[in-house]
């Protein structure tokens, strides 16, 4: 994988490729999401990821883009497939509104094994290695009601 593919993740070049792509709006077959050390982390059914247990996460744009259920920008999308981020985001990206919320999915006893995943630079994070706050589900956080 080349620097430039991680510059710029949305080029059909390392992280990106018409493969994935089709995989992406053709199909609506789970896709299992996995860490940089290859453990099983979400579940895509496009455009929608959920975590293990089969709660809503989080949707992908058609560029593969990944929002929270809040709509706040949680990073990229490659062809491993896994979710990775920048750092320093040097801009704050702009909140987008979320497709309306889906049912609870029943997730796969087993996914397939995972990929080899290359190693990433310094700039460059795994949001489910390292900031896994940001893909939670709606009845997690601080701001969140508590339950009486």
């Amino acid at each position: 994988m080349t620097r430039q593919a991680l510059r710029n993740p949305a080029r059909k070049t390392g992280l990106y490729n018409q493969e994935s792509e089709s995989r992406l709006s053709a199909t609506r077959k789970p896709i299992p999401i996995y860490t940089t050390r290859g453990d099983w982390a979400a579940l895509m059914v496009f455009p929608y990821i959920y975590n293990t247990m089969g709660e809503w996460i989080g949707w992908v744009t058609s560029d593969k883009q990944v929002y929270n259920i809040d709509g706040i920008y949680a990073g990229w999308l490659t062809a491993e497939p896994r979710i990775l981020r920048r750092r320093v985001l040097e801009k704050k990206p702009e909140r987008r509104h979320p497709p309306a919320t889906p049912e609870k999915i029943r997730p796969p006893a087993t996914v397939p094994l995972p990929p080899m995943m290359a190693e990433l630079p310094y700039e460059i994070i795994d949001v489910f290695e390292e900031d896994l706050s940001l893909l939670t589900t709606a009845d997690y956080g601080e701001f969140k009601e508590d339950m009486d």
